[in-house]
């Protein structure tokens, strides 16, 4: 059988994207508008309110904000099956630990907070890493590159 009639595609983008894509596209995605949405509200306090340092709390807003776009591109790269979006997708889910693990040292409201953040990016790394995201992205393992002549 030629090329010509082979029915399956021999490209990731001839194939659906797979469920699990979509999902850490989502999680990913979530996390940036969450960081948007932080940003923004810090902002607000610290130009508005009463905050102890008004210049650490706007500092901090615009940070948060900045932070959001390694994210949220990773997120439109995942949805467009971009090979690159997945190391910053990863990236995003390993800096998440830590600060899940701080909120959940609190002794406050921030403790839910940390349980759903460590859950989110828990299940990211695990969609992320799947073989069936993999193939999708066109990412191929070491030893599978393609021979070259």
């Amino acid at each position: 059988m030629s090329a010509e009639q082979n029915p399956t595609p021999e490209t990731p983008e001839a194939e659906p994207r797979p469920a699990r894509l979509t999902a850490a596209a989502a999680l990913a995605g979530l996390e940036g508008l969450a960081l948007v949405a932080g940003g923004v509200w810090m902002l607000v306090l610290g130009l508005t309110g009463s905050p102890d340092d008004r210049r650490g709390a706007v500092t901090g807003g615009i940070t948060l904000i900045v932070l959001a776009l390694l994210p949220l591109l990773a997120a439109r790269g995942l949805l467009l099956r971009r090979g690159w979006s997945r190391g910053p997708a990863v990236i995003t889910q390993v800096l998440a630990l830590p600060v899940a693990y701080n909120l959940l040292q609190a002794d406050s409201v921030a403790i839910p907070a940390g349980i759903v953040l460590a859950v989110v990016a828990v299940a990211a790394l695990v969609l992320l890493v799947n073989p069936a995201t993999t193939r999708a992205l066109g990412i191929r393992g070491p030893g599978n590159a393609p021979d070259q002549k």
